[in-house]
């Protein structure tokens, strides 16, 4: 039976989502405390498993470790095959949202209950290439939709400008359902936002934003992230170009 999401809301607006991906892991700790302090709400752990995708990342004792020292949310993106098995691990960890690739998953649906019976938010990712046909019929199991805008396994790439029109489908889809059931999902956007871009890809849809080195990569002299988290927040508070004009 289904339990009630964490306790921890995704609330309404642009959540920041910085990956630890492109943290300093000797001090990983510290990374997620100063990301949260400069204005971060969501804490993003990309796990990757050299199967799925081309790279070998974290596992749950690393979400784990990092449970006491923050309150935000922790937002798990398995990028691994098989996911079923991972999921209560993750959850008991302390994952308040847990998201996978449908292909990854020989029932995409059974894995949605898996993730929302251990009391977790459930998302679905979807890579540049993956069709929107998998969204037809889980979007009542969905708390989140994750739109890459790179293909999935290392962090630093560039923003693939097709998934402007990728994030602009999504949204209209969500604001269908929301129209039909008064229920809301949240867009998030993974891969290559920086604060010259941020704006738009808000523009286009999505309002929570997956940020890693674009973030850690940036840090102030101090070093913390005040600063680079202040320009992508400023940059969300502007008008969009079609207005300004």
């Amino acid at each position: 039976m289904e339990r009630e999401p964490a306790e921890r809301e995704l609330g309404h607006g642009h959540l920041l989502a910085p990956s630890i991906l492109s943290a300093d892991f000797a001090r990983l700790g510290e990374e997620v405390e100063r990301v949260v302090e400069a204005g971060c709400e969501v804490v993003h752990v990309d796990v990757m498993d050299n199967h799925y995708v081309p790279n070998l990342t974290i596992g749950p004792l690393v979400c784990a470790a990092i449970r006491p020292r923050t309150s935000a949310i922790i937002d798990v993106h398995l990028m691994v095959r098989p996911v079923d098995a991972l999921v209560p691990l993750f959850a008991k960890a302390g994952a308040d949202i847990i998201s996978f690739h449908p292909e990854a998953s020989d029932h995409p649906d059974r894995t949605l209950a898996l993730i929302r019976e251990q009391g977790c938010r459930a998302g679905l990712a979807l890579n540049p290439a993956t069709p929107l046909a998998h969204l037809d019929h889980v979007m009542d199991r969905l708390d989140l939709i994750v739109v890459m805008s790179v293909n999935p396994g290392f962090g630093g790439q560039s923003f693939i400008p097709s998934a402007f029109g990728k994030i602009a489908e999504v949204r209209r889809r969500i604001d269908r359902h929301r129209e039909r059931t008064g229920r809301d999902i949240r867009l998030e956007v993974d891969g290559g936002i920086k604060p010259d871009n941020i704006r738009a890809v808000a523009d286009a849809g999505a309002d929570i934003f997956v940020a890693g080195s674009a973030i850690f990569g940036a840090a102030d002299a101090d070093g913390g992230y005040r600063g680079v988290v202040g320009r992508m927040r400023a940059a969300l508070m502007t008008e969009p170009e079609w207005r300004a004009a």
